[in-house]
């Protein structure tokens, strides 16, 4: 079966790694990845670690990608322009949003449609 996949972006790793191990508590087979902080380590965002990210959750049925903060977004929408996937970027809450996204997306439904259950919520 496929999936929706799901991107977070944050200028923190751990930020997306404690959100992720919260999606992974309930939703086991939804592809979550994560682009968090730089190459070398520090707060900030890669347009690079964003657009492996999105290539690695992309299963075929697209992916909905999160971001905490306006310059995370900036280089979401950069790697969007790089990517091959089909990509939403969805201004919802960072958790509660990625949180809504990983049990739609669970129930095998088409990115559209998860989309648009996150931003019904919100």
């Amino acid at each position: 079966m496929s999936y929706v996949g799901i991107v977070l972006v944050s200028h923190s790793i751990k930020l997306v790694e404690g959100l992720r191990d919260i999606i992974r508590q309930v939703i086991h087979e939804v592809p979550v990845e994560i682009a968090g902080g730089t190459e070398e380590g520090d707060i900030g965002t890669s347009v690079e670690k964003v657009l492996a990210a999105i290539e690695k959750a992309d299963t075929g049925k697209g992916v909905v990608l999160f971001y905490d903060l306006g310059s995370a977004k900036m280089n979401a929408e950069v790697a969007l322009e790089l990517a091959e996937s089909t990509v939403k970027i969805v201004d919802a809450p960072l958790v509660e949003g990625a949180y809504v996204a990983a049990v739609e997306s669970n129930m095998a439904i088409s990115l559209e449609e998860v989309y648009e259950a996150v931003m019904k919520e919100f």
